[in-house]
């Protein structure tokens, strides 16, 4: 279900079941009724349906949950689920008095909840929250969000050319849109041709860009990019103000302004990219859409920014093309 809801399969938003906790609260309480039943009871027909009992109810009660966690959430859902699988071999390994099971499933099982406990702080949640289906960050009102006014502006792939051509500070932030693309690679040559031109350039890593932790990192460096012009969130905010151009590739919700104009937002408070601090801002999407959190976001009708709709390979590879000739 996570898969789906991160491949576009399964629709994005939370869906509420009625009574939903009344329902996960049932299921977990039968779970431990068939618990007790398989302790107290030597016949080997009763142990092995309650077995099959508590397996059947499991597998409801994971759709049940999985149902009510939006999609922006599904990356911390998928770090929970491998957390409760090395708990579930470490325990197995307690009954088969294995050591080597109990100690690569309590490796697995606190690597899992650690990686859990990063990206809910870096999205202002909490794991509770995210397990039972909770909306939103922390959010400090309780009324309802802004309503986004003005138009959005254009721009084009020659435009773009030209404001990374004059540019002498750029900052790239990427995003999940740029790993479905696989646009790293030209993204890499752009780079290095412009810091060969003398332009300083760097990219900004948000804490859970991409679908996982690091899965940004990854990709720029199986691209060639130098490691040390890949900057944290943390370590790169402040400097949006003296940058004079900054390209979003596939990010949303890392950008979301609302996340720190709008405390009713369901992401209030959630730290982001300050991106639009930056003198020029373009972004680079396939469509005015709504990021995973389906929070639409404020950014895209900045006067700053310029939206630079499309395939973000093909547009980054016009770029590159565009650089080149230039």
């Amino acid at each position: 279900m996570a898969y789906g809801k991160l491949q576009g399969l399964l629709r994005s938003a939370p869906i509420y079941l009625p009574g939903r906790h009344l329902i996960n609260g049932g299921l977990a309480a039968s779970n431990l009724a068939a618990l007790g039943l398989y302790l107290n009871s030597s016949d080997f027909g009763t142990g092995l349906s309650m077995l099959g009992t508590t397996a059947g109810l499991s597998s409801v009660m994971g759709v049940t949950l999985a149902l009510a966690i939006g999609a922006a959430d599904a990356p911390i859902m998928i770090t929970v689920l491998n957390s409760y699988s090395g708990w579930a071999l470490c325990a197995e390994g307690l009954m088969l008095n294995n050591n080597l099971l109990t100690i690569v499933g309590a490796l697995i099982g606190s690597s899992g909840a650690i990686l859990s406990h990063i990206m809910c702080k870096a999205m202002n949640r909490s794991l509770p929250s995210v397990i039972l289906g909770g909306v939103g960050t922390k959010t400090k009102g309780g009324g309802k969000a802004k309503e986004i006014v003005g138009e959005a502006s254009f721009t084009s792939v020659s435009e773009t050319v030209d404001q990374l051509r004059d540019a002498k500070n750029v900052i790239i932030v990427p995003g999940y849109g740029l790993c479905a693309a696989q646009a790293q690679y030209p993204i890499a040559e752009l780079v290095k041709t412009l810091r060969d031109r003398g332009t300083n350039v760097r990219f900004a890593i948000h804490p859970v860009a991409g679908r996982m932790p690091g899965q940004l990192n990854v990709l720029l460096a199986e691209a060639g990019v130098p490691y040390d012009i890949v900057e944290e969130m943390e370590e790169i905010n402040e400097d949006f103000n003296k940058t004079d151009l900054v390209l979003v590739i596939g990010a949303n919700d890392t950008v979301n302004k609302a996340a720190e104009d709008d405390p009713n937002s369901p992401i209030a408070g959630m730290p982001v990219l300050r991106v639009w601090n930056a003198k020029h801002v373009v972004t680079m999407k396939r469509t005015m859409g709504a990021g995973y959190a389906s929070v639409d976001n404020p950014l895209f009708f900045h006067e700053k920014n310029r939206m630079l709709l499309g395939d973000a390979k093909k547009t980054c590879e016009e770029l590159l093309s565009g650089v080149k000739a230039a």
